[in-house]
């Protein structure tokens, strides 16, 4: 603490005497934990992959409904390919033990970016969530400001007056009693939007997400249940989000690529610049008036550990380049059936502001394609081409189940 000022009290107080251990037992585990071969873990994110256990196993903030869950390395991986947080300032405002700035920098480096040149800033409410963040980062060198204390980011912003270039969050899902603070219905991050409900956070945090996104160049990259794509109770400002055209881009993903939840989850891009111009390398068109939908939920067959889903590398560039292309070239070009669309202002308004992907993308009955006359009479001849099999050979067939065990001698 002494020698790192902003890793004071990172550690539980008096952990030696309030856990009975001898200093010597504390550091044979930190040793064992340092033989850890870590190309053994080249896919996932080992630290994250062991506080999500620690999550499910001691029920910390583990509710389905509402749960911290530790954001998988392909989905982080995904967030960083489409905003390129390459520069300036990052921000998450449910940082959680810190893994979505650890990956993020992890992406920054392969791609031959300048960790050094971003600044990390984060908030958790949860104390020893809180400390094992600042540990995280700081074991990284990652450079962070994480706020003087552990607090809810909506009763007291940590980073009140900055606004950010980048912004990448997994904010827990469908969050409720989070509305318990004075000034919630005066809070001017609602301003120009209306109030958010009190029972579910979804919409208060792309109202936070989006009041702290710098002004002309500011984009952010989050996850929210699928819910809030059509919510009844929220029409109204997700209304006002599409006509003040914050959205840039909606993109379903998969199910099951959380560790303790199926939760089918929506990625949501919010840019505050869509009316084009030089942006990293690429000339940017005017996107004003538009949506990019794509819906990735067939895209399941990358599995690991027998039932998690992982989006390859081939995975992740073909939605980066679907993307890039769709800001760069004509609109009318990306409307690729069942997987991409990108639908204008008045389509949406038609569609009562519905966000839902596949409201948009257009559905192929494949069956309607099928000759059903021809596919009956066809199955008509192999059911009676069967049937005389059976009949010339039917004692053959029942001794030999009667020899497997089946029916009566």
């Amino acid at each position: 603490d002494d020698n790192e000022p902003k890793l004071k009290n990172a550690l539980p107080q008096q952990i030696f005497t309030k856990t009975a251990l001898e200093p010597g037992v504390l550091k044979s585990v930190v040793d064992e934990i340092n033989k850890i071969d870590p190309h053994k873990f080249n896919d996932h994110d080992l630290i994250g992959r062991v506080y999500e256990y620690f999550l499910q196993a001691f029920s910390i903030n583990a509710d389905k409904e509402e749960g911290e869950f530790y954001t998988p390395h392909s989905i982080v991986e995904l967030i960083a390919s489409l905003i390129e947080p390459f520069d300036g300032t990052v921000y998450d405002p449910c940082c959680g033990s810190g893994g979505m700035f650890v990956q993020a920098a992890k992406f920054i480096e392969a791609h031959g970016g300048n960790t050094k040149a971003v600044n990390v800033y984060g908030q958790e409410s949860e104390p020893a969530t809180y400390r094992l963040a600042k540990m995280n980062l700081a074991i990284r060198g990652i450079s962070y400001h994480l706020g003087d204390r552990a607090i809810s980011t909506f009763s007291d912003d940590q980073h009140k007056e900055l606004k950010f270039d980048y912004i990448m969050a997994n904010p827990p899902f469908n969050l409720k009693k989070y509305a318990e603070y004075g000034g919630f219905e005066t809070d001017p991050r609602w301003q120009g939007y209306g109030i958010p409900p009190t029972s579910n956070a979804n919409y208060a945090w792309i109202l936070h997400i989006l009041n702290k996104l710098n002004v002309s160049r500011g984009i952010a990259g989050f996850l929210l249940a699928n819910g809030a794509l059509d919510d009844s109770d929220t029409q109204e400002i997700r209304k006002k989000l599409i006509e003040s055209d914050k959205v840039e881009a909606i993109i379903v993903l998969p199910r099951n690529m959380f560790y303790s939840t199926d939760i089918s989850v929506t990625l949501w891009i919010l840019n505050n610049n869509k009316k084009g111009g030089s942006w990293h390398g690429r000339q940017l068109r005017d996107r004003t008036g538009e949506i990019l939908f794509i819906d990735l939920r067939t895209w399941n067959s990358n599995i690991y550990e027998k039932k998690y889903v992982c989006l390859a590398e081939a995975d992740i560039d073909r939605v980066r380049q679907i993307y890039f292309n769709w800001q760069t070239e004509n609109f009318v070009e990306y409307a690729e059936s069942e997987l991409y669309y990108a639908a204008r202002r008045d389509e949406i308004q038609k569609k009562g502001y519905s966000l839902v992907p596949s409201r948009y993308i257009e559905f192929i009955d494949r069956d309607t394609e099928i000759d059903y006359k021809s596919a009956l009479s066809e199955m008509s001849c192999k059911f009676d081409e069967l049937k005389k099999r059976w009949d010339a050979n039917e004692t053959e067939l029942i001794n030999a189940f009667k020899v497997l065990g089946y029916g009566k001698e």
